[in-house]
């Protein structure tokens, strides 16, 4: 690339693109400065290795991480950037084709949760000369099509660059949603294969360093003023603090509006350990995997200030959870989120809009400011009592006690899919923030994937990320990934022979045990063979431990964390119970079939519908 004297640069698509990611800056959690793009996920293949691969080459001040599998190098751009609280944002490029497909579920992720991710796949020849290429799928009805047109479902925003000249009005674009509080989410920028290679002049100011603060909307005085009223005339109020909490640092001003007014706090999944756990206004979390203390609460709320939530089935048990008569007052700097249910939408920043709302003589319930410590400690104490040594295999809230009882602060903890979410959501006892549970997509395979990111991007203590058998065969080769660059996590493997908490669905509504725990699979052998985690992460360039008591995954885990803080990814090995489980008392709908040959689930289908009726399908309009 050479600067003409025009103030223009004469590069490829590929070389500005690049050129372009290192301009960006971002300001983080503590306010200092750092890349906007903390680094590049890769896996090259003919649709992207001359072009990006070339152009990144050229540049080793971005750091370039080699992945295994295009899905999980994605998942774990998408655990960078959950790590780092969205200020912080991972890149991942593939090949065409396959390569690019692979990336699909982990643009799902991100999706659901919120949480910025750039894709640069590759693409087809716009000149289609030598058409059809290799791993090239041709849509008989649409020249135009290709699989990267995949993304569209699971992208905020989806731009197929034909030109290079087409950057310049999609990169601020680009920025504005990955930095965007309201919109943030992935981006797929579709890179055909010889548009990455063609040359453009491009303005030199495109270059120019730009460092992008977090945006902090300041709510209508208006609405915040009605919000005002609501709250003042409530008795038994609650607040609710979801992920945007945590994204706007608004935590320790959620805590003192509670402690000024005393309200009871509790917090969804993506809000999990803003609160510590022992501060007296603190319920639990909410929900199906929360815990039934706060479930309490909210039964007998008759008003809830949702802070940075979209109040999904999990966090509501199904709509459930809350009296049909309680007043929503929801506070998000999306609309779409805020609007939900029919509560009131406060649009705004949650850190700004906290310190804005001034609520005077608010008369709360003073019975009711002290009965969540009552609630909490029933919970506490039924946890303490999952936790108890026992005979027989471990169980998984043993599990996440060991690894809590361990935890130091700076530490990460982290989970996606099956039944550890519940486990760590309701059991955990957080003394300092620092947990991830993916599940808004509840996606098998983050774990592993998402703690390769997690370890690149958090830089306080220990990652350790939690996972059952069956997460970790759906998607392990990132642990090659993570031992090969030298990013040390500790991975607690819990086997249990199988899908566990789908058995648990299954069966408790009504079903057979069916296709889900080895045992009650179809197989061809009297002996089945049974999978060595331990030699195989060992393979895999892992420190391995195994365990078989709670002492022995005490010290075993102990030992993980040192691996860990030297750089090398620790897998724990440990055999846990099949069907036992931390249980917070809320509903979650499914769908039971309403009719069949089964009279469980004809039951089942009874119990269904009864629950139904308490189910909120639209609040009162505050």
């Amino acid at each position: 690339m050479r600067v003409t004297e025009r103030l223009t640069v004469r590069s490829t698509l590929a070389q500005a693109l690049v050129r372009w990611l290192l301009a960006q800056r971002t300001e983080l959690m503590d306010g200092t400065e750092a890349p906007l793009f903390a680094g590049v996920f890769a896996i090259f293949g003919h649709g992207n290795v001359l072009g990006m691969g070339t152009a990144l080459s050229e540049h080793p001040e971005l750091p370039v991480w080699r992945g295994q599998n295009e899905q999980g190098m994605a998942l774990a751009a998408v655990g960078l950037a959950k790590a780092t609280h969205r200020r912080q944002v991972g890149v991942a490029t593939s090949s065409i084709g396959p390569g690019a497909l692979n990336m699909v579920t982990a643009a799902g992720v991100a999706h659901a949760n919120r949480l910025p991710l750039l894709l640069l796949p590759g693409d087809t020849f716009v000149s289609r000369a030598p058409d059809p290429v290799l791993q090239q799928v041709e849509h008989f009805g649409d020249g135009t099509a290709t699989v990267n047109d995949a993304f569209r479902a699971v992208s905020r925003y989806f731009d197929r660059i034909t030109r290079p000249e087409q950057l310049l009005s999609a990169l601020p674009q680009v920025a504005r949603v990955l930095t965007d509080p309201a919109d943030c989410g992935p981006v797929t920028l579709a890179l055909p294969q010889d548009v990455q290679a063609e040359v453009f002049d491009f303005p030199a100011s495109l270059f120019e360093p730009v460092v992008h603060r977090p945006q902090r909307p300041r709510p209508d005085q208006r609405t915040l003023s009605h919000a005002a009223n609501l709250l003042r005339a409530s008795r038994r109020p609650l607040l609710v603090l979801g992920g945007g909490v945590r994204y706007s640092g608004a935590a320790r001003v959620a805590l003192a509006f509670a402690e000024r007014h005393g309200v009871p706090v509790t917090e969804t999944t993506a809000g999990r350990t803003l609160v510590p756990h022992d501060h007296p206004l603190y319920a639990g979390p909410l929900g199906i995997t929360g815990s039934s203390s706060a479930n309490a609460l909210a039964a007998d709320a008759d008003l809830v200030l949702a802070v940075g939530t979209r109040l999904q089935d999990f966090t509501t048990a199904s709509w459930s959870v809350f009296s049909p008569d309680v007043r929503l007052v929801s506070v998000n700097t999306a609309r779409f989120d805020a609007v939900k249910h029919g509560g009131l939408a406060v649009v705004g920043d949650a850190r700004e809009t906290l310190d804005e709302l001034s609520v005077d003589s608010w008369p709360v319930d003073k019975h009711w400011t002290t009965r969540a410590n009552v609630e909490r400690s029933r919970w506490d104490d039924y946890i303490s009592g999952l936790r108890r040594p026992g005979t027989g295999l471990p169980t998984y809230a043993q599990v996440v006690g060991v690894v809590n009882e361990a935890a130091e602060p700076g530490d990460y903890v982290m989970t996606a899919s099956g039944g550890l979410p519940g486990e760590l959501i309701g059991g955990w006892r957080a003394a300092h923030p620092g947990m991830d549970v993916e599940y808004g997509f509840s996606c098998m395979g983050y774990e592993l994937a998402g703690a390769w990111g997690a370890a690149i991007g958090h830089t306080g203590g220990v990652v350790t990320t939690l996972l059952g058998d069956g997460s970790y065969l759906m998607l392990n080769s990132e642990l090659y990934s993570a031992a090969f660059a030298g990013h040390g996590f500790v991975a607690v493997v819990c086997d249990n022979d199988g899908y566990a908490v789908i058995d648990r669905l299954q069966r408790g509504n009504g079903g057979s045990a069916f296709n889900n725990m080895y045992a009650d699979c179809r197989t061809a052998h009297a002996q089945p063979p049974r999978v060595d985690f331990a030699s195989h992460a060992a393979a895999l360039g892992c420190a391995v431990l195994t365990a078989d008591t709670l002492d022995g995954l005490a010290a075993a885990y102990a030992q993980a964390r040192t691996h860990a803080r030297a750089g090398t990814p620790a897998v724990v090995v440990i055999r846990t119970h099949p069907a036992s489980w931390t249980d917070a008392g809320a509903w979650w709908e499914v769908g039971v079939p309403e009719i069949s040959t089964n009279a469980e689930i004809t039951e089942a289908r009874t119990a269904s519908d009864k629950a139904k009726e308490g189910q909120v399908r639209y609040l009162k309009r505050p």
